[in-house]
């Protein structure tokens, strides 16, 4: 592909999040592409809204801990979307003066969103300003919500049909949707030989591995998973992604040290690609990019503690498509895992299922789409 200087501005939301992993990763391949591009990546809420951004993540966090089911029905209600369009209609009002200094900075040929809210606010500046600047909305999680739908948008990239298809009932234009799946880093489109990780692990390759991944911060049952995994009598290893939460990881090696199974405990790895190779299976939640990125890798999943809205719309998708199960109580853990790996035809089933709702090169193709769509042709 020519080497043409492209202005791409990439725009996500909350600092600690999949929106800005699957930002930078999209950042990483644009740059391999195209040595002369230019992509800064922006807060976009933090940068029009820092006080408010505090605010709203805040009570989010509070909704989704103490009163989930609000979230729930907050999510995608078409009544809530009717009623916030005014509130929406302010906010990207009242965000122009500060994206016309944004874009006299960066003068973009294209913006990239990775979260509806920027995109829906960049979109109407489009229109309002009447600019060329390309508009792109790439989804990170499996149920598109009608928060994304914008005129000014150009293209949007979705993980699966199921999500355009939802999209064009909604009178988006199919020939604006790419099915390219989740940005994930290139390096989850590779498959990696078990036997040297199992080695550099000190592992053996031969015995089934559980990985257990609760997210950066720890969220998620963790601990009475690892509780309920060290209860079987089957032989197999357990990999544990514990997050920075050290109370979690103090426990955990607590209960670990009472069990006969070889047990691995991260507080952050960066080497999860290399895991999840060397995994027979995966527990936990199911978060777009670590959906995507299993998906990658065609590692059954087993679906614990799932946020209302986005996580358990990913949830029915993953259950629907033969994926993953969902296990309510976490003390059935350990049985589920013992069925499924006296089971290698059903795990092989879900791991071919994996493999057909997997994306491996989803970054790429977004790279190129953004590329090509600002005539880096």
């Amino acid at each position: 592909m020519p080497n043409k200087e492209r202005r791409i501005l990439l725009m996500y939301i909350t600092k600690v999040s999949g929106h800005r992993q699957a930002t930078v990763a999209i950042q990483q391949t644009l740059k391999q592409l195209n040595t002369k591009v230019k992509a800064p990546t922006v807060n976009g809420f933090g940068y029009t809204y820092p006080l408010l951004e505090k605010v709203v993540n805040g009570a989010y966090m509070s909704v989704i801990k103490r009163t989930p089911k609000v979230w729930d029905y907050i999510y995608d209600n078409p009544k809530v979307v009717k009623k916030s369009q005014s509130i929406k209609n302010f906010l990207h009002k009242t965000s122009y003066d500060k994206l016309d200094r944004l874009f006299t900075r960066h003068n973009p040929h294209a913006v990239v969103c990775t979260q509806a809210f920027p995109c829906g606010m960049v979109a109407d500046y489009k229109r309002e300003r009447k600019l060329k600047t390309k508009v792109i909305g790439v989804l990170t999680d499996f149920a598109p919500h009608s928060f994304w739908i914008n005129e000014g948008v150009d293209y949007y990239v979705v993980p699966s049909v199921e999500a355009k298809e939802r999209f064009v009932k909604k009178g988006v234009s199919a020939d604006s949707i790419k099915v390219y799946g989740i940005p994930i880093r290139p390096k989850f489109s590779a498959q990696l030989d078990r036997n040297p990780i199992a080695e550099s692990l000190e592992f053996s390759a031969e015995v089934p591995t559980v990985l257990v991944m609760g997210g950066g911060q720890g969220l998620g049952p963790i601990k009475n998973i690892v509780k309920s995994l060290v209860k079987v009598k089957t032989n197999f290893q357990i990999i544990v992604l514990a997050g920075t939460n050290t109370k979690i990881v103090s426990n955990l090696k607590s209960i670990t040290k009472k069990t006969d199974k070889k047990v691995l405990i991260y507080e952050f790895a960066t080497n999860v690609d290399a895991l999840m190779d060397l995994s027979s299976l995966i527990i936990t939640k199911p978060g777009g990019i670590t959906t995507a990125e299993s998906l990658a890798k065609g590692l059954p999943m087993i679906i614990v503690d799932p946020i209302p809205g986005q996580e358990m719309r990913n949830t029915d998708f993953l259950i629907k498509k033969g994926v993953g199960i969902r296990i309510d109580d976490t003390a059935d853990v350990g049985e589920e895992v013992e069925l499924l790996l006296k089971s290698p035809e059903r795990l092989a089933l879900m791991s071919k299922a994996a493999y057909e709702n997997a994306h491996p090169h989803s970054t790429l193709d977004i790279a190129k789409l953004i590329l090509d769509s600002t005539g880096n042709k």
